[in-house]
């Protein structure tokens, strides 16, 4: 019995079942063999997306940086435009008293004159594209600062006021200079953002005596078969971006008054595209002066909601450039200022029309006319 009590139980010869024993396919263990297999299935989508089909593999990307400018909201949220190359660091700011479109060592004979007609710190802003004008935090606006001293419809005395803007100075050296000499002071001068030392020669009209204002260029309805030139603000753009292209142009001269639009007819049609852009004009202390070539414009509803100074031109001089034609219509400014009390015209920097102006301007006290910088007809808003 002792015996009996000592042999594994269920086998016969003494052997006995291991409990422990593995389950085995084709000679491997099952549970090893399977933690394998699903591996394998979860790395291999997992390497060919990383290495051999990457969403991003073989496509082009860029980040876009935003620029911080200026202290309103549409200046803090300007974006660079999308696609544009990395930024490298920035390089040291100007001193605020040397914005890079005025170089007074240009005028080594009349320093102490191009110091007083260069712009003000308090009235500058830097952005990324360089300097704007801005109000000073005392309120003066660049509007008040730069304009000409000069009678006003209240001071007229029952004389005739009328005011002639120039427009595409800048372009030409030779006819802008011609202009600042041969036209009366009173003329004001209106300068294209294109030329290549423009920001000298807007400093050359100023030294000289001249108003002067800056010219924008918006879409006109055939664009972009007529271009009015790059950095032009189009109907259908982003506030951003627009806002991005007004400053590239404001930054181009410094010193003037207010804007004037270059074509844009389609733009200023448009209440969405013109009014972020008008908000600006008026916060930086602007006028804005429409040309008169368009029926469609809102510029004057979208003036006065956001407050700018604003004025119409009622006559186009040199639409045909000759001198029988301009002095006609000279002729019709006199004939409106008399009835109205004044008017407003604009020109183009022509030597018949400069020519035929400063000779008509001679007679002008005899007419009981006078000629004044057009910030004296800007209507408050």
């Amino acid at each position: 019995m002792a015996d009996n009590l000592n042999k594994p139980l269920g086998r016969k010869g003494g052997e006995r079942k291991d409990s422990t024993q593995k389950v085995r396919v084709g000679g491997f263990p099952l549970l090893p063999v399977s933690v394998a297999l699903l591996t394998v299935l979860i790395a291999v989508p997992v390497i060919w997306v990383a290495y051999v089909d990457s969403p991003l593999e073989g496509r082009p990307h860029v980040e876009v940086g935003v620029s911080n400018t200026g202290n309103n909201d549409f200046a803090r949220n300007l974006s660079l435009d999308e696609g544009a190359a990395e930024e490298t660091p920035d390089e040291p700011a100007e001193p605020i008293d040397s914005p890079s479109f005025v170089n007074i060592d240009e005028f080594p004979e009349g320093a102490d004159a191009a110091r007083a007609a260069a712009p003000k710190p308090e009235l500058l802003e830097q952005t990324q594209h360089g300097f704007i004008p801005q109000v000073a935090t005392n309120g003066d606006r660049p509007a008040d600062v730069y304009a000409r001293a000069s009678i006003t419809p209240d001071s007229a005395k029952g004389r005739g006021l009328i005011a002639i803007v120039v427009e595409g100075l800048g372009l030409s050296e030779e006819n802008t200079r011609s202009a600042i000499e041969r036209l009366p002071d009173e003329v004001t001068l209106a300068f294209a953002p294109y030329g290549k030392e423009v920001g000298s020669l807007a400093l050359a009209a100023r030294i000289g005596g001249h108003e002067i204002m800056l010219q924008i260029p918006l879409e006109p309805f055939d664009y972009p078969q007529n271009d009015p030139g790059p950095q032009t603000l189009l109907v259908g753009q982003a506030a951003r971006a627009n806002l991005d292209r007004l400053y590239w142009l404001m930054s181009r001269m410094g010193g003037y008054t207010g804007v004037i639009n270059y074509l844009g007819a389609r733009f200023t049609s448009s209440a969405n595209d013109m009014q972020p852009m008008m908000e600006e004009i008026a916060l930086r202390g602007l006028t804005y002066l429409d040309d008169g070539a368009s029926n469609r414009s809102l510029a004057p509803q979208l003036a006065k909601q956001a407050g700018v100074d604003f004025a119409r031109a009622q006559v186009n001089l040199d639409e045909t450039p000759s001198r029988s034609d301009i002095l006609r219509q000279l002729t019709k400014l006199e004939a409106l200022a008399h009835e109205n009390g004044s008017a407003i015209a604009t020109a183009t920097s022509l030597p018949v029309t400069v020519r035929t102006i400063a000779e008509w301007a001679d007679g002008l006290e005899e007419k009981d006319l006078v000629l004044v910088p057009v910030s004296a007809l800007m209507q408050d808003n």
